[in-house]
């Protein structure tokens, strides 16, 4: 089979709401994605006519370096035998990591290795995010969308206090260089700006191993998506970055005529009532949660004794309960693990597994792990019981471990709400959850009445 033939990409996402975002930027280019929640097989694939990329939603961000190698060679390997043009390690477009978690210099090491490529290329700007790497300083919006401050990474009001990897340092070319040993190196605005020709020659002389590219408007996007799209006329390339790379890779293709005329989407409409499963701890989902109970949604805080398992059933049943209780009452319900970093159930967790003699860089871990799977025993619990159409999953750690309870083979996107967080649809052989909607949102995602436009179908 010719290399044209192949699929265009495939792509790891480090969270759930990470890769939900990227199948966004793809569907909307006009390549037809799925996104699989397990490693897919060829007769996976074959479900879907016309396929032309896949994503595998992962949960990398969450683990350590030794979990990470345990988890990422053999998704790696899985995407890789499929033979796409091109490979890209997805993650958050504030490039949250971390030398004990998330490690992206770690997924560098082992795609280095599985793909057999000296150079790595890092793409981490999302200008359609209010993302932007100028050099090699990373600064983002205050939320995805709208007209929020801007800040450098390790100034912003939000990710310089992220609970798990918060942002130490705004050059990342010295944030990675304390994740790995690999050399790194940088091409500038001066040379993006010269277009595709310049880069391209600038990636051919480079000597290092990892290859950082800033980004600061599309006309970027679409230079990087230039060079990368002609790096994979002999094998598949191997990248690292947001989703601002599909992005790229997508301007590259329409521009190349490889990919038609954009998708366009219909209104999906309101479906009433829904449920939130929120394990964000971010002010953006706050605020959210805050509105969406002034506007009739119930609220039902998930307490901080359910991480330990002695307590799990009890805490299931009792909230299962209340939960089917509101939808026949017609009511939306917050099923939440906080509302703020300053809420004591924090404080409550973290002083319950020091006791139990847990490492503190290893707390946030067990925090994702244990909320989320409880989060997602819930939802499975609920779906057998009512005819609930559409779920929102709030916060990129929890959701991972979440949706991984709920039987789901794969995703695919069905309108657009929020950038970086689409409506999507459910394939299952379960019956009960096969078809359900699934909104997937990220801490920083969405503006203040964002659950009432999901219930809405609205897009932002």
């Amino acid at each position: 089979m010719s290399r044209k033939n192949k699929l265009l990409l495939a792509y790891y996402g480090d969270d759930f709401t990470g890769s939900t975002d990227a199948l966004e930027f793809l569907t909307l280019a006009g390549v037809k994605t799925v996104l699989f929640l397990q490693k897919p097989t060829p007769k996976d694939l074959d479900r879907f006519p016309g396929i032309q990329a896949i994503g595998l939603a992962g949960k990398s961000r969450s683990l350590s370096p030794l979990d990470m190698e345990a988890e990422l060679f053999p998704a790696f390997e899985n995407l890789k035998s499929f033979e796409p043009n091109h490979f890209h390690y997805k993650v958050c477009s504030t490039f949250d990591s971390a030398p004990h978690v998330g490690n992206i210099g770690k997924a560098i090491e082992i795609g280095s290795v599985v793909f057999n490529q000296k150079a790595v290329l890092v793409s981490p700007s999302a200008p359609h995010l209010g993302r932007f790497c100028v050099f090699g300083n990373l600064f983002a919006r205050m939320g995805t969308i709208g007209n929020g401050e801007i800040y450098r990474i390790d100034r912003h009001p939000s990710m310089s206090k992220h609970p798990v990897t918060p942002a130490l340092e705004g050059d990342l070319t010295i944030h990675l260089a304390k994740q790995t040993d690999k050399s790194i190196s940088l091409i500038n605005l001066t040379t993006i700006e010269k277009g595709a020709s310049e880069v391209l020659e600038a990636v051919e002389n480079n000597q290092a191993e990892i290859l950082f590219f800033d980004g600061f408007n599309l006309e970027h996007l679409k230079t990087i998506g230039s060079v990368f799209n002609q790096l994979t006329s002999e094998k598949t390339l191997f990248s690292v970055g947001s989703s601002g790379i599909e992005m790229a890779l997508g301007l590259a293709w329409k521009d190349e005529k490889i990919i038609g005329n954009p998708t366009a989407f219909e209104s999906v409409g309101e479906v009433s009532p829904i449920l939130v499963l929120s394990g964000s701890c971010s002010p953006v989902t706050s605020q959210q949660i805050e509105y969406a109970l002034e506007n009739g949604f119930l609220e039902i805080p998930l307490e901080s004794k359910a991480v330990a398992i002695q307590n799990q059933e009890a805490i299931i049943n009792k909230t299962v309960a209340q939960i089917i209780e509101n939808f026949n009452d017609g009511k939306s319900t917050i099923l939440h693990t906080s509302t703020g970093s300053n809420d004591p159930r924090i404080a409550e967790t973290e002083l319950f597994f020091k006791s139990k003699g847990i490492a503190e860089n290893e707390i946030q871990k067990q925090c994702s792990s244990i909320y989320g799977k409880v989060l997602g025993q819930i939802a499975k619990e609920v779906l057998k019981a009512v005819p609930l159409k559409r779920i929102l999953f709030a916060g990129g750690d929890t959701s991972s471990y979440a949706a991984s309870e709920l039987d789901i083979l794969a995703l695919e996107m069905i309108a657009p709400l929020a950038p970086g967080a689409p409506l999507c649809k459910a394939v299952s052989d379960n019956e009960w959850v096969n078809g359900i909607e699934m909104n997937f949102k990220g801490g920083q995602v969405g503006t203040a009445d964002y659950f009432i436009k999901v219930l809405k179908g609205e897009k932002l």
